[in-house]
């Protein structure tokens, strides 16, 4: 597209003006460090052109930002698409300043640049100090990229500068990319990070880089030299992403065939799944949905129907997704322990069906599931899941949250809910030693109900656990004149005060060591 009467631009602050001629057919630009392709012509405003690309009719290569070109040209170029081609005039702050270059540019001379961006190539300094550069030689296709705990394919080969051949993938390495001992040199796992399926590149390596403490054993076709640079030619032809369902370790899903859609199961959906789980000597220890009949379960319910660790990654699966899960030993069951330290699960999610949101439910379906979820919540600390069962009672007051379009009736039946719900989440939160989570529950039933004798018991004791005794005090004093004769909180008082004689006695002992450290002074 002609555009020979566009006005100037200016670029930065040092006079750099820019007038396309061409636009570009991209979108894209250039960075730093890219080795870029043009054709130039160059000459001194007023004067004839003194050199041109196109009259040699060989472009001009050079990487940006690398003061291998004048200043003027590094950032007039990286403001270039594709094919653009415009006419920079370069002020001498830009170009050869005060001094000139004898005998062809003379001092103080501003240039006139007719530049055409044909193509580039991406290089990228990796490691920040130069010593991993990668440079893309065939585009991958979309935008994902691998993550640390990924398993890839790739393929490769490494050479020294002078083109001997060091060590080459003979058909396709598979490899964790955190793995430091299988990935045959650090830059391979630093550059996938970088790359997209099928994208092909060239990494430039300092010795540091190119080489694991490992013995390659017949991948080595001559010996290491040292200190010796290297170019390694890189594919990424595939990877399976691996997730950290719990963010531990303890349960890691690896993706082998992707689901559908962006939906996945949440708590208390109803799931259909294949499955097998496996010893890690491969044997199969369970079945699930191979006869014809997919597997159909609740997710969390109260009762357990699969180990935790595969229910847990099966709530971050998509429909028809495939993918091998490996449940460590902090999620099995003593049995499992003693034998096992992973289980191994092949998991398909055929189909699953979420509850019905709490936006859609008339008043008494939200009042009648608060309850189900909190008889779910009692059952679990019953049986000594705390954890679970605190969750439970968080997921029963979603429902009763909002209360504005209940009748008088269904308010006083939802505020005894949320009453109960924040006294039993307070039990477990004392149970899991979360002690400020079980004091602020408490404020909360007290808040709704001030001489609620159970809330400042519970209060009391979490108050108690983090030695705050005064209010701990304060709380067991008026509970039991509430409740005189509550044994409990007899029991709790007497603690206290065992308590606060233990704490007398520490602060007597700081106070006399003072005293005879004075008196030696």
């Amino acid at each position: 597209m002609e555009a020979e009467g566009e006005a100037e631009k200016k670029i930065g602050i040092q006079g750099l003006r820019k007038r396309i001629l061409n636009h570009g057919t991209s979108w894209q630009t250039p960075y730093p460090g890219d080795e870029v392709e043009v054709h130039y012509s160059g000459c001194i405003e007023g004067r004839p052109h003194f050199e041109s690309s196109r009259d040699r009719g060989v472009p001009f290569r050079f990487k940006l930002g690398q003061c291998e070109v004048i200043k003027g040209l590094d950032e007039g170029v990286v403001t270039m698409k594709k094919d653009e081609r415009a006419i920079f005039t370069v002020p001498p702050e830009l170009a050869y300043g005060e001094v000139g270059s004898p005998p062809l540019i003379p001092p103080n001379s501003v240039l006139i640049f007719d530049i055409e961006l044909l193509q580039w190539s991406s290089i990228r300094d990796l490691t920040g100090d130069g010593g991993v550069l990668k440079k893309i030689t065939g585009e991958g296709k979309g935008w994902a990229t691998p993550k640390d705990d990924d398993q890839v394919l790739v393929k490769y080969n490494a050479r020294f500068e002078n083109g001997q051949l060091i060590f080459e993938s003979d058909q396709c390495l598979e490899f964790y990319v955190n793995d430091g001992h299988a990935c045959p040199a650090p830059a391979i796992s630093k550059a996938v990070k970088t790359m997209r399926k099928g994208e092909k590149a060239e990494l430039v390596v300092k010795f540091s880089y190119g080489f694991n403490q490992i013995d390659y054993g017949s991948k080595m076709s001559t010996e290491i030299l040292p200190n010796s640079n290297l170019t390694i030619y890189l594919e990424l032809l595939s990877w399976k992403s691996v997730i950290d369902v719990c963010g531990n370790k303890e349960v890691l899903k690896k993706i082998v065939k992707d689901g559908e859609g962006l939906n996945h199961p949440d708590e208390g959906s109803t799931v259909t799944v294949i499955y097998t789980g496996k010893h890690e000597d491969g044997a199969v220890f369970e079945k699930k949905g191979y006869d014809g009949k997919p597997f159909e379960f609740i997710c969390f319910e109260v009762e357990e129907q699969i180990n935790e660790g595969l229910e847990k990654a099966i709530l971050t699966m998509r429909k028809g997704e495939q993918a091998l899960v490996i449940v460590r030993s902090n999620l099995l069951s003593d049995e499992e322990v003693i034998e096992n330290k992973a289980l191994i699960y092949e998991v398909e999610l055929i189909d699953f069906t979420k509850e019905k949101p709490v936006w859609k439910m008339e008043s008494t379906e939200k009042i009648e599931a608060c309850e189900r979820k909190k008889l779910d919540g009692n059952s679990l600390f019953n049986n000594g899941k705390f954890l679970r069962a605190s969750k439970k009672y968080d997921k029963a007051l979603k429902y009763i949250e909002f209360d504005h379009f209940f009748t008088d009736q269904e308010k006083s039946v939802a505020n005894s809910l949320k009453l109960s719900c924040h006294l039993n989440n307070a039990a477990c939160k004392l149970k899991l030693g979360n002690h400020g989570e079980a004091s602020v529950l408490c404020t909360k039933v007290l808040e709704l109900d001030p001489f609620n004798v159970k809330a400042l018991y519970r209060r009391s004791q979490s108050y108690l656990r983090t030695s705050d005794l005064e209010k701990a005090e304060a709380d067991i004093k008026k509970a039991l004149t509430i409740d005189p004769n509550n044994r409990d909180l007899k029991v709790e008082y007497k603690l206290l005060k065992d308590k606060q004689k233990e704490h007398l006695k520490y602060q007597a002992g700081i106070f006399t060591t003072m005293l005879s450290r004075m008196a030696q002074v």
